[in-house]
């Protein structure tokens, strides 16, 4: 492979995504958070490798000004944003932010008036000018972030940290074109292909389909399948210590009933609950189930969306995107 400067920066690109995001996913494991310095510290790279990729293909004032104004967009996720009444009371982060945006605001509009010349269908089929093309593609994230931010405040993505996750990918690879691809052919034989962020979404969405297979076979290998009932649990949960409910980042699922008789009986729920009790209320149901004799249950077990995240970046630099590879094996 020749060491060209797109290489080297991709492959650096590539290294700071698999620090950043498996470092995010540790956290988001042990402690199901990610603070948001996380993301604040690991924007610090992926923006320092965007500038040099802008510089490198000879960006003016309009195209940087419009990077700029797409991570503004993205900081929203993480500071908040900031008010001119706050700005006036003598908060400095609210005036920096706020000259901040304008300022990208600025490189917005002089960019789309200086490149107005170049259409969308010519930075679809790469045929056009290339400043002007790079300034489409640049702007174009403004759509991808406003997809992840929709997202999350629709609890299409239930994690805040996911959310900002993909916002931080996007600024990490802005196009295909920063992805290294040794083993893909995105852009080469596909004129449309989903954002790079969203491409790892479907690739960490992917790996959800192997769940079912392992937990049947950790749950058999375990001696947890004892009748043919078990198996309707089997598959998406498993059997844990009472004592250990509680310690555990998991739902329970095994909870006690009465009867029309009067009699208790254990039952076992097959879907999480929608809303997660309360410590008391969970400590309630496991002093019942302690009382019935129970001294283990089924348990759901929280898997965050970054833990597969994680590893779907491996497919993503090294094949691309998933719905390309679809397409182009439908022919």
């Amino acid at each position: 492979m020749e060491a060209t400067n797109e290489a080297i920066l991709g492959w650096t690109r590539v290294a700071v995504l698999l620090l950043g995001m498996g470092w995010a996913a540790w956290m988001d494991h042990r402690e199901r958070r990610v603070a948001n310095e996380h993301w604040i510290v690991w924007a610090k790279p992926a923006i320092f490798i965007w500038a040099l990729d802008l510089m490198v293909q000879g960006a003016d004032w309009t195209i940087y000004l419009t990077a700029a104004a797409v991570v503004a967009y993205a900081s929203v996720s993480v500071f908040g944003r900031p008010t001119i009444k706050d700005a006036l009371n003598g908060s400095w982060m609210d005036r920096t932010f706020l000259f901040w945006y304008a300022a990208g605001a600025v490189g917005v509009v002089a960019g789309a008036l200086r490149y107005q010349a170049t259409t969308p269908v010519e930075v679809l089929l790469d045929n056009g000018d290339a400043l002007g093309m790079l300034w489409w593609r640049t702007a174009a994230l403004f759509l991808v972030i406003f997809f992840i931010d929709m997202a999350w405040r629709l609890r299409l993505l239930h994690g805040g940290a996911d959310a900002k996750a993909l916002m931080w990918v996007s600024l990490v690879f802005p196009t295909w074109a920063s992805v290294p691809l040794p083993f893909g052919s995105v852009g080469e034989t596909t004129v449309v292909a989903l954002p790079v962020s969203i491409s790892l979404l479907i690739w960490g969405g992917l790996a959800f389909l192997f769940i079912p297979f392992i937990m049947l076979v950790l749950n058999t290998s375990r001696g947890d399948v004892k009748r043919l009932g078990d198996l309707r649990m089997a598959w998406h949960a498993s059997m844990m210590a009472v004592d250990e409910v509680a310690k555990r980042h998991v739902w329970l699922l095994t909870d006690t009933m009465e009867m029309p008789t009067g009699e208790h009986r254990v039952v076992h729920a097959a879907r999480a609950p929608r809303t997660t009790p309360s410590t008391e209320e969970l400590e309630e149901r496991l002093q019942s189930l302690k009382g019935h004799g129970v001294d283990r249950v089924w348990v759901s077990h929280k898997m965050p969306l970054l833990v597969f995240l994680f590893p779907a970046v491996l497919p993503l630099v090294l094949i691309g995107d998933p719905t390309t590879l679809l397409l182009q094996w439908i022919g």
